[in-house]
């Protein structure tokens, strides 16, 4: 009974004696795209397609720069550097608040979260230290962006 009938292992080349320099340039190579292109804002986890803030007539003119934000969704999900729960989300606000002179928050909160969750977060934000807290809002769309957007 034949089991290898086309006899292939005998037509292959042999296996080259060091491939161990390429291996470790691939995987160098490897590590630095993922350094270089790997992003929180790319890649950031658990904000989905419906997550909507609430909208504002002049939130535009009343945009300030913070230099730290949180996102919370109605689920009481809040992502900073990663998913936190409350306390953690206090620990992490006073550890950021001591790295800054002046430390500022926005809370870019969707726009089902109920008052008491996002006030419980400002009085964190207020307590570790945040000299200024800001809740996000959207400018209201107008009718001739509604109109050419859809």
């Amino acid at each position: 009974m034949i089991t290898r009938p086309l006899d292939l292992a005998s037509r292959l080349r042999p296996e080259p004696r060091n491939f161990d320099f390429l291996f470790y340039v691939n995987a160098g190579l490897i590590a630095l795209f993922f350094s270089l292109c790997g992003s929180r804002f790319v890649l950031a986890p658990g904000l989905g397609v419906d997550f909507q803030m609430p909208q504002m007539n002049g939130a535009a003119a009343g945009a300030a720069a913070t230099d730290r934000f949180i996102s919370v969704l109605p689920s009481g999900q809040i992502f900073a550097d990663g998913l936190l729960n409350m306390s953690q989300l206090k620990d992490w606000l006073k550890v950021e608040a001591k790295k800054l002179r002046q430390p500022s928050l926005l809370v870019r909160a969707s726009s089902e979260v109920p008052i008491s969750q996002l006030t419980e977060i400002v009085s964190a934000a207020r307590d570790a230290g945040f000299t200024r807290v800001i809740w996000g809002a959207d400018e209201p769309l107008r009718e001739e962006s509604r109109i050419i957007s859809r």
